[in-house]
């Protein structure tokens, strides 16, 4: 089935007591059991279990081609699920350009006995040069954040398998609706459901999906259950509703972004644009060759530097200066200012999440602000 059509169906049945087409929310903490104390169901206690969960779970396995889903309480849950299945002394490789987030919790991480090294993951020969005996994950994110780096996703998993290590894709921007990593060879996909998954920016959680199920993902789902850093019911019921709708809402905020981002690199006051889509973007053939559409997020820097990605930022009236991305509102960050003064972000550039309004009234917000700024 096409996945607009897994996107509404996977895990999803009208309920068999009551004929309810929405999903119930089962809010319990716990699960009663039968007189000789046998379990009624599946279910014993909500940290290890529940029904909402189990559905979010299965629902982002099916779409990214997986065998097992994990649900965490925030993306960088996620991220820390898969490194906590890596033992001291193991080396892990990074984009350089990655996600601030994961770059602390990495330094974190290597404080605890791990060894990390940031590389431009864009160029497959620094990553083959970055290898070493003990290197066991490679931790892509394609694109990059915020500066829409293209990863070679195929030649990273040739490079990993000769080394006999893993490799780990953070799939929050693309979606498996464009980009299907499992399919490209890694044995894990991340993602904030926080974004395009819930759609709305109101509810907060991570997923992984594992290729395999293996001794790995024993380990990983008997750490869910231990460290309890999982989401409510309600959360999961929330993501499992917008990725009804996710299909739908991205293909049409891409749209958007395409246009926007061809508008941007043709402005005088802007200097470059980042945007996957674009064919002179430096990695267009190898995003092309392993994406289905291009996304809705995008960076552009601008020709007066910081002040006047400041002003233009200011200046805008539809796009709203906020954290976070992948939901029906556009927003725009000044991301140097956000992620603080050890950022590599430069200083002249806005990050922007394309949302669902009508993209002339967006263009027309953009262009009042750049002739301000």
């Amino acid at each position: 089935m096409h996945i607009e059509t897994l996107a509404i169906h996977s895990s999803h049945h009208p309920d068999p007591a009551t004929g309810s087409v929405a999903p119930a929310i089962y809010l319990s903490t716990t699960f009663a059991r039968r007189p000789d104390g046998e379990l009624i169901s599946n279910f014993s206690y909500s940290r290890s279990g529940n029904p909402n969960r189990t559905a979010l779970e299965a629902a982002v396995a099916e779409l990214e081609g997986g065998s097992a889903g994990f649900a965490y309480a925030s993306g960088v849950g996620a991220i820390f699920s898969v490194l906590q299945t890596l033992k001291p002394g193991d080396h892990v490789i990074a984009p350089a350009d990655v996600y601030h987030g994961t770059r602390d919790l990495l330094k974190e991480k290597a404080g605890w006995g791990l060894s990390v090294d940031f590389v431009d993951m864009d160029d497959i020969e620094k990553v083959a040069a970055a290898i070493r005996t003990d290197t066991r994950l490679l931790l892509v994110e394609t694109p990059s954040n915020p500066m829409l780096r293209i990863t070679d996703i195929r030649s990273v998993v040739r490079l990993a398998r000769a080394a006999g290590a893993r490799v780990a894709v953070d799939n929050t921007w693309p979606t498996p609706l464009f980009q299907r990593p499992l399919k490209l060879g890694a044995d894990y996909v991340v993602h904030s459901s926080t974004k395009y998954f819930g759609g709305h920016s109101d509810v907060l959680g991570g997923v992984v999906v594992a290729a395999l199920e293996d001794e790995t993902t024993q380990k990983m789902r008997e750490q869910q259950w231990t460290f309890g850093a999982v989401p409510s019911p309600f959360d999961c019921w929330l993501v499992r509703r917008g990725l009804m709708t996710m299909p739908v809402r991205l293909r049409a905020q891409a749209e958007s972004a395409g246009k926007i981002a061809r508008y941007l690199q043709s402005h005088p006051k802007v200097s470059q644009v980042h945007y996957p889509g674009l064919p002179d973007h430096p990695n267009y053939a190898v995003a092309a060759g392993q994406m289905e559409g291009f996304g809705a997020m995008l960076s552009f820097q601008l020709d007066g530097g910081e002040f006047a990605a400041v002003r233009t930022a200011a200046g805008l009236r539809l796009f709203t200066q906020a954290t976070s991305l992948g939901a029906v509102e556009s927003l725009v960050e000044h991301r140097y200012r956000v992620e603080g003064k050890t950022s590599r972000t430069p200083k002249d550039l806005l990050r922007v999440s394309v949302g669902l309004e009508h993209v002339d009234d967006l263009l027309a917000d953009l262009e009042g602000a750049l002739r301000k700024a």
